[in-house]
């Protein structure tokens, strides 16, 4: 059974900072793409950062390029965003996925989810 569990969301204001873990058991950590997703009100699901098995390679959505920063510790089964220079649009459920072998960042081709962590950046 995967367990995905995300912790770090809160309540920021504009400018802030926030860090999101994400702890994935019940399968080979590194064998497997990691991703940060949101959901905001009214929005579909959207990909925010996704990392390869080895953390070799990233991928960001335009919208957060150059203020988050995806990283994972595979010694310790856990994906990291670290958010910087939060804005109001950041507010969503953050949402934490575990990939398959090969590195892709569309939802669809991840397969096991966490419950999500509420971010609400205030202006």
């Amino acid at each position: 059974q995967v367990q995905v569990v995300e912790s770090g969301g809160g309540l920021v204001q504009a400018g802030g900072s926030l860090r999101l873990s994400c702890a994935a058991s019940g399968r080979t950590f590194s064998s497997y793409a990691m991703g940060w997703f949101r959901q905001g009100p009214g929005k579909e699901r959207e990909p925010v950062a996704t990392i390869s098995r080895s953390g070799g390679s990233t991928y960001y959505a335009d919208s957060v390029k150059g203020r988050f920063t995806i990283s994972r510790n595979n010694a310790k089964n856990t994906v990291y965003l670290q958010m910087n220079s939060l804005k109001p649009e950041d507010t969503a459920v953050y949402y934490c996925a575990v990939g398959r072998a090969y590195f892709k960042s569309h939802p669809d081709e991840y397969d096991y989810w966490g419950q999500g962590t509420q971010v609400t950046v205030s202006s």
